[in-house]
């Protein structure tokens, strides 16, 4: 069958998106056929589009989505069709699509309490924000931490989810409406800036000590600041290279900035196995229906105006979290 789907022949800027009709293969053995119902739209997807990820060419675009099982391959067991379910990474970059196939294996149940736009929303910057402060650096009562694009789609979420845990949360923001914004979800000192000065007042709110750990989306701009921003013996996480990727780290001169321990972190390697995976989705569902954590979908566009939606992400025109409608 056919269907509507953007497909990236070269990195660039928002215009290498192309909306093409495309050939869409019957499902294969352990595959089911998913109509897609909303669709995430996050950072990562314009990293891939202007070459920061690389990714082979030509390819589609987005992995995260929510759909209903239209049909089924040989050798599923237990999905049937209208079955309802999500999916981030773990296959194909084909989310930016009405219709597609897709790996039993890779799919996440989605509980009848969560709607399909949350879900979309949620999954992948829900997943993130789960492993960095559950896993990564373990997030417990009384820690000061720092997260950076707090009024953005995941940092909302760990704002939220922070400081339903006890934490202190400072937010990095850009502007005075993203300031309100990320206060209405948990963070208590947003810290407007555009030009990456941060960690003196970090340290003002923090009586001098410094975060216990900074999470750090931005990369390059402000990595010298969060570094500054660490107190002694506290974590680094970085997540996200929107400024570039961070700078070379000399650990022999670590030692005169408190020896922070530092992590470069990525969905990957915190979802290796099915079991993981759903695991941590678990959690972050139970989070959502417990009501410590609130979806805000700010943005809704089209699919077919995912290049504007992308335009608007990277213009920090958007809050919360941005969906795509098929």
């Amino acid at each position: 069958m056919k269907t509507k789907a953007f497909r990236m022949y070269e990195t660039g800027g928002p215009s290498v998106l192309k909306w093409e009709t495309v050939e869409v293969p019957e499902p294969g053995k352990g595959e089911v056929l998913l109509r897609h119902k909303v669709i995430g739209l996050n950072l990562a997807d314009t990293y891939r589009r202007r070459g920061i990820y690389k990714v082979p060419l030509p390819n589609g675009m987005g992995n995260e989505a929510v759909g209903v099982v239209e049909a089924i391959g040989p050798g599923v067991r237990g999905v049937k069709v209208g079955d309802r379910f999500g999916y981030v990474g773990g296959m194909a970059l084909e989310a930016y699509s009405e219709v597609r196939t897709a790996p039993v294996a890779s799919l996440i149940p989605i509980p009848d309490a969560i709607n399909d736009r949350t879900a979309a929303a949620a999954l992948l910057k829900g997943i993130t924000a789960q492993y960095l402060l559950r896993d990564a650096y373990r997030v417990r009562k009384g820690d000061a931490i720092l997260v950076h694009a707090a009024a953005g789609g995941v940092g909302s979420i760990m704002c939220q989810w922070a400081n339903s845990l006890g934490a202190t949360v400072i937010g990095v923001v850009s502007s005075e409406e993203k300031a309100k914004f990320a206060k209405r979800n948990g963070c208590h000192h947003p810290i407007v800036t555009r030009k990456a000065q941060f960690a003196k007042k970090v340290r003002e709110i923090t009586g001098g000590e410094g975060a216990h750990v900074v999470y750090d989306s931005v990369g390059k701009l402000t990595w010298d600041e969060s570094l500054a921003s660490v107190r002694r013996r506290g974590t680094l996480i970085s997540f996200g290279s929107a400024s570039g990727e961070p700078p070379k780290v000399d650990i022999a001169a670590t030692g005169a900035m408190g020896s922070p321990f530092m992590a470069r972190c990525a969905l990957v390697n915190y979802t290796v196995t099915r079991k993981e995976l759903l695991a941590r989705a678990r959690d972050l569902f139970q989070t959502i229906e417990s009501g410590a954590v609130k979806i805000r979908v700010n943005q809704r566009y089209a699919l077919k105006d995912a290049r504007k939606a992308q335009r608007d992400m990277e213009a920090r025109r958007t809050t919360g979290s941005t969906v795509l409608i098929p």
